[in-house]
Protein backbone atom coordinates (compact mmCIF):
# COMPACT_ATOMS: atom_id res chain seq x y z
CA UNK A 1 0.00 0.00 0.00
CA UNK A 2 1.23 3.48 -0.91
CA UNK A 3 0.37 7.06 0.24
CA UNK A 4 -2.00 7.88 -2.99
CA UNK A 5 0.15 11.21 -4.11
CA UNK A 6 -2.75 13.05 -6.03
CA UNK A 7 -4.51 13.59 -2.35
CA UNK A 8 -3.93 16.40 -0.05
CA UNK A 9 -1.42 16.24 2.49
CA UNK A 10 -3.52 15.90 5.50
CA UNK A 11 -5.31 13.04 3.57
CA UNK A 12 -2.13 11.17 3.02
CA UNK A 13 -1.22 11.54 6.56
CA UNK A 14 -4.27 9.91 7.83
CA UNK A 15 -4.47 7.11 5.19
CA UNK A 16 -0.76 6.41 6.32
CA UNK A 17 -2.04 6.57 9.94
CA UNK A 18 -4.80 3.98 9.60
CA UNK A 19 -2.81 2.08 7.52
CA UNK A 20 0.79 1.71 9.84
CA UNK A 21 -2.68 1.11 12.69
CA UNK A 22 -3.65 -1.67 11.62
CA UNK A 23 -0.44 -3.42 10.34
CA UNK A 24 0.98 -3.44 13.74
CA UNK A 25 0.01 -0.76 16.78
CA UNK A 26 -2.23 2.56 16.68
CA UNK A 27 0.66 5.27 15.96
CA UNK A 28 0.55 8.96 15.38
CA UNK A 29 2.77 10.15 12.58
CA UNK A 30 4.16 13.66 12.35
CA UNK A 31 6.18 13.99 9.07
CA UNK A 32 10.14 15.77 9.83
CA UNK A 33 10.65 17.52 6.81
CA UNK A 34 7.61 18.64 4.61
CA UNK A 35 4.08 17.70 4.55
CA UNK A 36 3.97 16.20 1.30
CA UNK A 37 4.30 12.84 2.90
CA UNK A 38 5.04 9.33 0.78
CA UNK A 39 5.66 6.28 1.69
CA UNK A 40 4.87 2.63 1.12
CA UNK A 41 3.75 -1.08 2.85
CA UNK A 42 4.35 -4.14 1.52
CA UNK A 43 3.13 -7.13 3.35
CA UNK A 44 3.25 -10.82 3.73
CA UNK A 45 1.91 -13.22 6.00
CA UNK A 46 3.64 -16.71 6.31
CA UNK A 47 1.97 -18.83 9.50
CA UNK A 48 1.75 -16.59 12.03
CA UNK A 49 4.58 -14.12 11.28
CA UNK A 50 3.42 -10.69 9.13
CA UNK A 51 6.36 -9.68 6.93
CA UNK A 52 6.20 -5.79 6.49
CA UNK A 53 8.87 -3.95 4.27
CA UNK A 54 7.94 0.01 5.12
CA UNK A 55 9.51 2.52 3.17
CA UNK A 56 9.46 6.50 4.10
CA UNK A 57 10.44 9.72 4.25
CA UNK A 58 11.85 11.50 7.75
CA UNK A 59 8.97 11.37 10.51
CA UNK A 60 8.55 10.69 14.10
CA UNK A 61 5.68 7.38 14.75
CA UNK A 62 5.02 7.05 18.23
CA UNK A 63 1.87 5.02 19.86
CA UNK A 64 -1.38 6.82 20.64
CA UNK A 65 -1.82 5.27 23.74
CA UNK A 66 -0.86 2.15 25.94
CA UNK A 67 -1.32 -0.92 23.31
CA UNK A 68 -2.77 -3.62 25.90
CA UNK A 69 -4.86 -6.54 24.19
CA UNK A 70 -4.98 -5.29 20.87
CA UNK A 71 -1.31 -5.93 20.52
CA UNK A 72 -2.63 -9.85 20.90
CA UNK A 73 0.62 -10.13 22.94
CA UNK A 74 2.88 -9.90 19.86
CA UNK A 75 6.60 -9.09 19.68
CA UNK A 76 7.74 -6.70 16.53
CA UNK A 77 11.39 -7.20 15.51
CA UNK A 78 12.15 -4.62 13.09
CA UNK A 79 15.66 -4.95 10.56
CA UNK A 80 17.23 -1.40 9.56
CA UNK A 81 17.46 -2.01 5.88
CA UNK A 82 18.87 1.44 4.41
CA UNK A 83 18.40 5.05 6.53
CA UNK A 84 18.58 5.84 10.05
CA UNK A 85 16.25 5.48 13.25
CA UNK A 86 16.11 6.09 16.90
CA UNK A 87 13.95 3.86 19.04
CA UNK A 88 12.58 4.50 22.22
CA UNK A 89 10.45 2.27 24.76
CA UNK A 90 11.18 2.56 28.07
CA UNK A 91 14.08 3.06 29.73
CA UNK A 92 16.31 1.92 26.65
CA UNK A 93 17.23 3.83 23.30
CA UNK A 94 18.19 2.33 20.09
CA UNK A 95 20.07 4.06 17.59
CA UNK A 96 19.67 2.08 14.24
CA UNK A 97 21.89 2.04 11.41
CA UNK A 98 21.54 -0.10 8.20
CA UNK A 99 22.02 -3.99 9.26
CA UNK A 100 20.91 -3.15 13.32
CA UNK A 101 17.88 -5.03 14.22
CA UNK A 102 15.83 -4.21 17.36
CA UNK A 103 12.76 -5.13 19.40
CA UNK A 104 9.41 -3.67 20.13
CA UNK A 105 7.38 -4.84 22.85
CA UNK A 106 3.63 -3.84 21.48
CA UNK A 107 2.08 -3.95 24.55
CA UNK A 108 4.27 -0.93 25.64
CA UNK A 109 4.57 2.89 24.11
CA UNK A 110 7.05 3.65 22.03
CA UNK A 111 8.50 6.07 19.36
CA UNK A 112 10.66 5.88 16.71
CA UNK A 113 12.21 9.04 15.26
CA UNK A 114 13.46 8.74 11.60
CA UNK A 115 15.38 11.67 10.22
CA UNK A 116 15.92 10.86 6.69
CA UNK A 117 14.73 8.68 3.86
CA UNK A 118 14.84 4.37 4.84
CA UNK A 119 13.51 1.21 4.51
CA UNK A 120 12.87 -1.73 7.30
CA UNK A 121 12.00 -4.97 7.48
CA UNK A 122 9.36 -5.25 9.97
CA UNK A 123 8.49 -8.74 11.09
CA UNK A 124 5.72 -9.78 14.02
CA UNK A 125 4.24 -12.19 15.58
CA UNK A 126 3.23 -14.23 18.67
CA UNK A 127 5.75 -13.72 21.62
CA UNK A 128 5.39 -17.35 22.58
CA UNK A 129 7.13 -18.39 19.20
CA UNK A 130 10.51 -16.52 20.49
CA UNK A 131 10.72 -19.14 23.46
CA UNK A 132 12.63 -16.30 25.53
CA UNK A 133 11.88 -15.94 29.35
CA UNK A 134 10.66 -12.99 29.73
CA UNK A 135 13.55 -11.34 31.43
CA UNK A 136 15.77 -11.89 28.77
CA UNK A 137 13.02 -10.66 26.29
CA UNK A 138 12.89 -7.42 28.34
CA UNK A 139 16.82 -7.44 28.58
CA UNK A 140 16.96 -6.68 24.75
CA UNK A 141 13.99 -5.13 24.03
CA UNK A 142 14.67 -1.48 22.91
CA UNK A 143 18.12 -1.59 22.43
CA UNK A 144 19.98 -2.33 18.80
CA UNK A 145 21.35 -5.37 18.16
CA UNK A 146 23.84 -5.92 15.35
CA UNK A 147 23.73 -8.10 12.39
CA UNK A 148 26.79 -7.01 11.10
CA UNK A 149 29.29 -9.52 13.06
CA UNK A 150 29.04 -12.66 15.04
CA UNK A 151 25.68 -14.65 14.76
CA UNK A 152 24.16 -11.63 12.99
CA UNK A 153 26.15 -12.20 9.92
CA UNK A 154 24.13 -15.60 9.68
CA UNK A 155 20.91 -14.19 10.66
CA UNK A 156 21.18 -10.80 8.17
CA UNK A 157 21.09 -12.89 4.76
CA UNK A 158 17.92 -14.56 5.57
CA UNK A 159 16.09 -11.52 6.70
CA UNK A 160 17.29 -9.57 3.82
CA UNK A 161 16.32 -12.58 1.56
CA UNK A 162 12.43 -12.30 3.04
CA UNK A 163 12.55 -8.17 2.40
CA UNK A 164 13.20 -8.86 -1.03
CA UNK A 165 10.67 -11.54 -1.81
CA UNK A 166 8.01 -9.91 0.44
CA UNK A 167 5.91 -10.13 -2.46
CA UNK A 168 6.15 -13.63 -3.41
CA UNK A 169 6.10 -15.24 0.36
CA UNK A 170 2.53 -15.55 0.72
CA UNK A 171 2.47 -18.04 -1.93
CA UNK A 172 6.14 -20.01 -1.06
CA UNK A 173 6.02 -19.34 2.56
CA UNK A 174 4.63 -21.94 4.85
CA UNK A 175 4.46 -22.35 8.65
CA UNK A 176 7.77 -24.05 8.78
CA UNK A 177 9.08 -21.33 7.43
CA UNK A 178 7.83 -19.12 9.85
CA UNK A 179 8.96 -21.45 12.91
CA UNK A 180 12.75 -21.01 10.57
CA UNK A 181 12.36 -16.77 11.33
CA UNK A 182 11.43 -17.25 14.90
CA UNK A 183 13.88 -19.79 15.41
CA UNK A 184 16.86 -17.97 14.13
CA UNK A 185 15.76 -14.62 15.70
CA UNK A 186 15.31 -16.19 19.24
CA UNK A 187 18.81 -17.54 18.98
CA UNK A 188 20.39 -14.62 17.97
CA UNK A 189 18.25 -12.36 20.79
CA UNK A 190 19.20 -15.09 23.20
CA UNK A 191 23.00 -14.64 22.80
CA UNK A 192 22.59 -11.20 23.20
CA UNK A 193 20.98 -11.28 26.50
CA UNK A 194 23.44 -13.80 27.30
CA UNK A 195 21.02 -16.12 27.84
CA UNK A 196 21.59 -20.17 26.99
CA UNK A 197 19.47 -21.37 24.43
CA UNK A 198 20.59 -25.11 24.82
CA UNK A 199 17.28 -26.99 24.96
CA UNK A 200 16.20 -27.49 28.34
CA UNK A 201 14.89 -31.18 29.44
CA UNK A 202 11.21 -29.78 28.72
CA UNK A 203 11.97 -28.22 25.31
CA UNK A 204 9.31 -30.87 23.70
CA UNK A 205 6.64 -29.27 26.01
CA UNK A 206 8.00 -25.35 24.91
CA UNK A 207 7.85 -26.80 20.83
CA UNK A 208 4.45 -28.50 21.30
CA UNK A 209 2.83 -24.64 23.43
CA UNK A 210 4.04 -22.66 20.64
CA UNK A 211 2.80 -25.19 18.19
CA UNK A 212 -0.44 -24.93 19.81
CA UNK A 213 -0.88 -21.02 19.70
CA UNK A 214 0.26 -20.87 16.41
CA UNK A 215 -2.15 -23.70 15.58
CA UNK A 216 -4.97 -21.45 17.13
CA UNK A 217 -3.96 -18.22 15.49
CA UNK A 218 -4.18 -19.92 12.46
CA UNK A 219 -8.10 -21.16 13.27
CA UNK A 220 -9.41 -17.78 15.28
CA UNK A 221 -12.24 -17.78 11.76
CA UNK A 222 -13.63 -21.07 12.80
CA UNK A 223 -16.34 -21.38 15.28
CA UNK A 224 -15.60 -24.89 15.98
CA UNK A 225 -12.59 -23.91 17.52
CA UNK A 226 -12.51 -24.87 21.28
CA UNK A 227 -10.36 -27.28 23.75
CA UNK A 228 -11.53 -30.16 22.43
CA UNK A 229 -10.66 -29.25 18.56
CA UNK A 230 -6.90 -28.49 19.89
CA UNK A 231 -6.36 -31.25 22.01
CA UNK A 232 -7.27 -33.50 19.42
CA UNK A 233 -5.00 -32.11 16.74
CA UNK A 234 -2.43 -32.40 18.65
CA UNK A 235 -2.68 -36.09 20.23
CA UNK A 236 -2.83 -34.68 23.84
CA UNK A 237 -5.96 -34.78 26.37
CA UNK A 238 -7.94 -31.65 27.27
CA UNK A 239 -6.21 -31.68 30.94
CA UNK A 240 -2.58 -31.29 29.07
CA UNK A 241 -3.88 -29.05 26.98
CA UNK A 242 -5.23 -26.86 29.85
CA UNK A 243 -1.58 -27.16 31.78
CA UNK A 244 0.71 -26.42 28.73
CA UNK A 245 -1.36 -23.17 28.24
CA UNK A 246 -2.29 -22.61 32.21
CA UNK A 247 2.05 -22.19 32.28
CA UNK A 248 2.24 -19.18 29.90
CA UNK A 249 -0.87 -17.61 31.72
CA UNK A 250 -3.61 -18.84 29.62
CA UNK A 251 -6.79 -20.30 29.49
CA UNK A 252 -7.27 -21.86 25.86
CA UNK A 253 -11.24 -19.73 26.26
CA UNK A 254 -9.66 -16.65 27.32
CA UNK A 255 -6.52 -16.77 24.72
CA UNK A 256 -8.88 -17.73 21.87
CA UNK A 257 -11.57 -14.95 23.07
CA UNK A 258 -8.76 -12.21 23.85
CA UNK A 259 -7.25 -12.72 20.27
CA UNK A 260 -10.50 -12.93 17.93
CA UNK A 261 -11.65 -9.44 19.97
CA UNK A 262 -8.12 -8.10 18.86
CA UNK A 263 -8.87 -8.52 15.34
CA UNK A 264 -12.35 -7.88 15.03
CA UNK A 265 -11.21 -4.41 16.71
CA UNK A 266 -8.62 -4.00 13.99
CA UNK A 267 -11.40 -5.12 11.04
CA UNK A 268 -13.97 -2.39 12.97
CA UNK A 269 -11.56 0.46 12.19
CA UNK A 270 -10.20 -0.76 8.98
CA UNK A 271 -11.92 1.81 6.01
CA UNK A 272 -11.93 -0.70 3.30
CA UNK A 273 -13.94 -3.00 5.47
CA UNK A 274 -16.68 -0.51 6.43
CA UNK A 275 -19.16 -1.50 4.20
CA UNK A 276 -19.08 -4.83 6.27
CA UNK A 277 -22.12 -4.89 8.86
CA UNK A 278 -20.80 -4.88 12.75
CA UNK A 279 -22.30 -8.46 13.03
CA UNK A 280 -20.61 -9.98 9.66
CA UNK A 281 -16.86 -8.93 11.59
CA UNK A 282 -17.90 -10.41 14.77
CA UNK A 283 -18.85 -13.67 12.48
CA UNK A 284 -15.39 -13.71 10.04
CA UNK A 285 -13.68 -14.03 13.75
CA UNK A 286 -15.64 -16.86 14.92
CA UNK A 287 -18.03 -15.25 16.99
CA UNK A 288 -21.27 -17.26 17.20
CA UNK A 289 -23.82 -14.67 16.66
CA UNK A 290 -24.18 -10.55 17.22
CA UNK A 291 -25.28 -10.32 20.55
CA UNK A 292 -22.42 -12.82 21.94
CA UNK A 293 -19.76 -10.88 19.98
CA UNK A 294 -21.46 -7.30 21.16
CA UNK A 295 -21.27 -8.20 25.30
CA UNK A 296 -17.74 -10.07 24.35
CA UNK A 297 -16.47 -6.26 22.82
CA UNK A 298 -17.93 -4.32 25.51
CA UNK A 299 -16.79 -6.38 28.66
CA UNK A 300 -13.14 -6.42 27.02
CA UNK A 301 -12.88 -2.66 25.37
CA UNK A 302 -15.97 -0.90 27.50
CA UNK A 303 -17.21 0.31 24.27
CA UNK A 304 -19.93 -1.72 21.65
CA UNK A 305 -18.49 -2.81 18.54
CA UNK A 306 -20.43 0.16 16.74
CA UNK A 307 -18.62 2.75 19.07
CA UNK A 308 -15.41 1.41 18.71
CA UNK A 309 -16.37 1.91 14.85
CA UNK A 310 -17.24 5.31 15.06
CA UNK A 311 -13.91 6.07 16.80
CA UNK A 312 -11.62 5.71 13.79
Amino acid sequence: MTTPREESAATKLEFWRDVVSRSFVPLEIVPRERADFHAELRTARVGAVQVAVVTTQPHLARTRRQTGSEASDCVKVSLQLTGHCVLTQGDHQAELEPGDLAVYDTRRAYTLDTDRPGRSLALMFPRAMLRMPERDLTRVTGIAVSCRDGLGMVVRPFLYGLARQVDELESVGTPRLADSVTDLLGTLLAEQAGADRTPPYDDGRQVLTRRILVYMEQRLPDPRLGPDEVAAAHHISRRYLYKLLAEHGYTVSGWIREHRLARCRRDLTDPALSHLPVAAIGSRWGFPGPAHFSHAFKTAYGVSPSEARTER
